[in-house]
């Protein structure tokens, strides 16, 4: 395990941001790296959105100093916006260069899921249901595959982690104890007019500052309010909202001033009463209140108090409370980690951003226990980040579209060391993807108090007892589909016709092979193509396609993110008994023989 601090580590990310900032300084005066609200929310509540981006550089670092795609000059109107997009042309023949995900809207995100079976609205028929989503034919297979990938990577592959799947309902003293049932809340505030619910620190309120043509003078004429998003929407709808009540008041020609975003949880008062609601566009909201996020049902006949449970907010809990079950039946030793993928639920107030955040959701978490003491956690939580990041590479994300959030400060829970976020850049901005934390012995020890069991091990070396630390990756396993796709989600032309397709890798691919009869109506051809397809089945998901033209099949193929296409032609029976396969990424083609289909595509789609 590498032997290096944990300032040394962080000292490495703020070098790395620094040679990013070097290289686009000139190019890119506000926000680089696209780092969106999470620089305006945890650093910088009350300061312009410039300076916002210059005091979060030290905490976070794009992987590849070449990202940028809505970098914000700030200017007099604030609302001039600098994006970087790239486009190229492919034949079918030839080798394509596709768009960067730049210009992807979260639209084209939504309309392809839907119309090619990846996620659908939950009770559609009944007008849907507000963050819940079903995941179609192509959907499971892809968060199937998603979470076979994480399975064998941590657990299957190591000899330190064992797995668990526990209940969703658990006795509810277990959130008492873990501190869930007072503390697991959002700041909500409410429309008197609308009725509407928002969260408070995804609301975001400036001062319209204009400077008087006569005096001079900087005046306050009233408050815009924004919804949390990319910088260059919030400053957009902030822009629209000034220059509408500038209009109003008779104040066109006034010179409109940088705005300084605050989160609704930090303003007083007497300026909550002029804030607009996003809703009635009158200052109609109420004061932050908690609110607990935690889903309630009833376990028994009974509807009363004796009979209150709450579906579970996080799996992680699951693991703490088992603890001396696999303790005591894997004969694991430290360090060790328990692993678990399952279904969380959160009464979000406003569920947005398709299934980044909803109601509904999976998990994949891991708790990796350590010796405790001030110099043993450092390490292992570096090699989590590093093996973190390494496996979301490995099942496709783009890593210039990765970067690290690291927590200090009033962003670090109370019972944690330290805390590293992965972040992803969503069409929707930057974005905590999966969280990196250095629990301590918080969970085991609340849960100890709180059953009058000890949750504690024993070293047979040492002869000591005590309660272990701990690491936990945590991540979401909608959220990493989300960014899958957007990853994967490519445009380019063949034959001077648009391509949209889904370069997924291989392995989480939600369809490996598509096999294709160049005609449908040549019995002999079809006979030998469903033979070849009949093969691959046993070994691979594939599917199989004999309507329409080829290019027409390739583009459907392309468009749901299968890597290969094979053909069966007329060659195939008449002459050389070889298929043709085609790569869905460069569209290029090779001719194998029949009999080396099998090693070719497993060699292509496993590796080996």
């Amino acid at each position: 395990m590498p032997n290096y601090s944990y300032r040394s580590f962080i000292t490495l990310l703020s070098l790395l941001s620094t040679l990013g900032r070097q290289q686009h300084q000139r190019q890119y005066a506000a926000v680089a790296f696209g780092l969106g609200q999470h620089a305006i929310r945890r650093h910088a509540r009350t300061a312009a959105v410039t300076a916002a981006a210059t005091n979060r550089r030290h905490a976070m670092t794009s992987f590849h100093r070449g990202i940028s795609s809505s970098a914000i000059r700030s200017t007099a109107e604030a609302s001039d916006v600098a994006v970087t997009s790239s486009s190229s042309s492919d034949d079918a023949d030839t080798s394509s260069t596709a768009t960067t995900t730049t210009n992807l809207k979260m639209e084209d995100i939504v309309s392809l899921c839907k119309r090619r079976g990846i996620i659908f609205p939950s009770s559609e028929i009944y007008n849907g249901f507000a963050g819940f989503f079903d995941y179609g034919p192509l959907g499971s297979e892809l968060k199937k595959n998603v979470k076979d990938a994480f399975w064998k990577n941590f657990v299957q592959c190591r000899e330190d982690i064992v797995g668990i799947d526990s209940s969703i309902v658990h006795n509810p003293t277990t959130w008492q104890s873990s501190g869930h049932l007072d503390g697991f809340s959002d700041p909500m505030v409410d429309c008197k007019e609308t009725k509407l619910r928002y969260r408070a620190d995804q609301l975001y309120c400036a001062p319209i500052i204009v400077e008087e043509e006569d005096s001079n003078e900087e005046v306050v004429v009233g408050y815009v309010c924004v919804m949390e998003g990319n910088d260059a929407d919030m400053i957009s709808s902030a822009t629209n909202q000034a220059k509408k009540l500038l209009k109003e008041q008779d104040k066109k020609s006034s010179k409109l001033k940088p705005f300084v975003f605050t989160d609704l949880t930090q303003v007083s008062e007497d300026v909550m009463t002029q804030v607009p609601s996003p809703g009635s566009g009158k200052p109609t909201l109420t004061m932050p209140r908690d609110f607990n996020l935690m889903f309630q049902t009833n376990v028994g006949a009974m509807q009363d108090a004796s009979s209150v449970a709450y579906l579970r907010p996080e799996t992680a809990q699951g693991i703490f409370i088992n603890f001396k079950n696999v303790l005591g039946t894997s004969r694991l030793k430290l360090p060790f980690g328990i692993a678990q993928i399952g279904k969380a639920f959160r009464n979000e107030i406003t569920p947005r951003n398709f299934i980044f955040r909803s109601r509904e959701f999976e998990q994949m978490e891991i708790e990796y226990f350590i010796p405790p003491g001030d110099d043993v956690w450092q390490p292992y939580h570096n090699k989590w980040i590093s093996d973190s990041k390494e496996f979301l590479l490995s099942v496709g994300l783009k890593e210039e579209l990765m970067g690290y959030d690291v927590h200090e400060g009033d962003g670090l829970a109370h019972y944690a060391r330290a805390c590293t976020d992965i972040t992803f850049r969503f069409p929707f901005g930057v974005q905590e993807l999966m969280g990196i934390a250095a629990r301590g012995d918080f969970d085991l020890r609340s849960h100890t108090e709180g059953s009058g069991k000890a949750l504690d091990y024993f070293d047979e070396e040492t002869k000591e007892k005590f309660i272990p630390h701990v690491i936990e990756p945590s991540l979401g396993v909608d959220r990493l589909i989300l960014a899958l796709i957007c990853s994967a989600y490519a445009e380019d032309e063949v034959n001077g016709e648009k391509r949209n397709y889904l370069s997924f890798h291989p392995s989480i691919a939600p369809v490996k092979v598509a096999v294709l009869p160049l005609v449908k109506n040549k019995e002999p051809l079809v006979k030998v193509a469903r033979e070849l397809f009949e093969k691959l089945q046993r070994r691979w998901n594939v599917s199989w396609d004999m309507t329409g033209a080829i290019g027409r099949r390739y583009r459907r193929a392309d468009e749901v993110g299968v890597p290969f296409c094979v053909t069966v032609d007329f060659e195939t029976i008449e002459e050389d008994g070889a298929v043709t396969i085609r790569d869905r990424d460069s569209t290029e083609q090779v001719r194998i023989p029949m009999d080396e289909v099998i090693p070719y595509l497993s060699k292509m789609i496993d590796g080996h």
